[in-house]
């Protein structure tokens, strides 16, 4: 018996990274997942967006697990479209339990050359999208008068701020505000509202050529090997950054029942980066 056999989770980004993972780590636990993913790239990041097979391929991997999951592409800065997909969602599964806005992109420049372009983005992205996402699932969650869970993914950013990255760290600030302001609202419907707060995971946002410039501003073109060194002094425990597992397997504990009387937290997973900087 999985420790969410029966529950639904509304899984925002799943189309790679974080987002999959999140799905994959819920799946096994016997939850069905209701997913989308914009699948194209944001005018602002330095990487690649994911694609449409991308998204095929979390459809198959959870399905191969025995996973059921119902996704499509959707832009979650326009709520009507993140609406469509949740209620299409909800009309095959009946239900949602576990609302994880897991959608977001990372860029930036000094504060005064960032575009006002792309500063809409960020906070487009990172926070509207995030607001749009609790929106369309709030509702039925509270109609269905038991309980649920749902969690933010925020960042060390969220909590401390960084140079470079200011739209982002303020986004994600934002984020924190919501959470905790939706853990009161929700608390009397039993909903638990919570964020998890890691250093930098392995995936897309961090394997690009803007954050390596970032950690190894010596080099014209470091690589990925140049900045494994620099990223790991940014931590207490020997290691440059987590993996997509490690923040999937953070949600899980504060969406079963090990987390069941734990709201309005910030949970961090940063091997001790917010410590030692």
């Amino acid at each position: 018996m999985g420790q969410l056999n029966g529950k639904v989770a509304f899984i925002t980004g799943v189309a790679r990274g974080q987002g999959r993972s999140h799905a994959l780590t819920l799946a096994q636990e016997g939850a069905a997942i209701i997913g989308l993913d914009l699948c194209a790239k944001p005018t602002s990041t330095a990487y690649p967006g994911a694609s449409e097979d991308d998204l095929r391929e979390t459809v198959r991997l959870v399905e191969e697990i025995g996973g059921e999951i119902f996704v499509d592409v959707a832009d979650t800065r326009d709520y009507e479209q993140v609406r469509d997909v949740f209620d299409r969602g909800l009309e095959r599964f009946g239900r949602v339990d576990v609302v994880i806005p897991n959608a977001g992109i990372c860029s930036g420049a000094k504060t005064w050359e960032i575009s006002p372009r792309d500063w809409r983005e960020m906070v487009d992205i990172n926070l509207n999208g995030v607001f749009h996402t609790v929106k369309a699932a709030i509702p039925q969650l509270i109609s269905q008068d038991e309980g649920g869970s749902i969690v933010f993914i925020g960042s060390t950013e969220a909590l401390k701020g960084a140079e470079n990255i200011s739209s982002y760290a303020a986004s994600k600030h934002g984020v924190t505000g919501l959470m905790t302001s939706l853990a009161r609202e929700l608390g009397r419907h039993r909903i638990r509202v919570n964020s998890v707060n890691p250093t930098c995971v392995d995936t897309h946002m961090i394997n690009n050529d803007f954050v390596y410039g970032l950690f190894r501003p010596d080099l014209e073109r470091p690589t990925r090997d140049d900045v494994i060194g620099t990223f790991a002094d940014t931590h207490l425990l020997p290691v440059p950054w987590i993996e997509p597992r490690d923040v999937s397997n953070a949600i899980l504990y504060l969406v079963t029942e090990p987390g069941r009387y734990i709201t309005a937290t910030t949970l961090v997973v940063d091997a001790g980066f917010i410590v030692k900087s």
